[in-house]
């Protein structure tokens, strides 16, 4: 059985998908952009910038669910110059100081709204977290 999660704190959906789903005890958070939760324009900036914001938006929708960085077990990466890794690494390492998740990164040739970057991610959710 699965359920969907949104927050207006989080950007809405940018095209026919839910912003996460929960699925068992697992929260599938679709894609984020570096996209501003209150007008849904992308985050000028560099790759950090964005990085930071879709960091933002993600901790955004593990927040509904009464979750954080800690239980994300696995990060998909896409971003559009990997010679930038570097730079991306610098940003998303402050989230995952301790026993960072799995996680995947790939070069693709564009993002929507032209973005650098998109994350998705896929959290835990504990027997004894209650959703807000």
């Amino acid at each position: 059985m699965k359920r969907v999660v949104s927050t207006t704190t989080a950007p809405a959906a940018v095209g026919p998908y839910s912003q996460a789903i929960i699925c068992g005890n697992l929260l599938f958070v679709s894609g984020q952009l570096p996209l501003d939760p209150n007008n849904g324009q992308l985050i000028i900036g560099d790759l950090a910038t964005q990085t930071r914001r879709v960091l933002a938006n993600i901790g955004a929708i593990l927040r509904t669910q009464n979750l954080d960085y800690s239980d994300i077990i696995k990060v998909t990466v896409y971003l559009t110059d990997l010679s930038q890794f570097e730079e991306f690494n610098k940003a998303y390492a402050g989230y995952f100081p301790i026993d960072p998740p799995a996680r995947s990164c790939v070069q693709v040739a564009a993002l929507p709204k032209g973005a650098f970057v998109e994350i998705d991610v896929i959290a835990a959710i504990s027997s004894n977290t209650n959703p807000i």
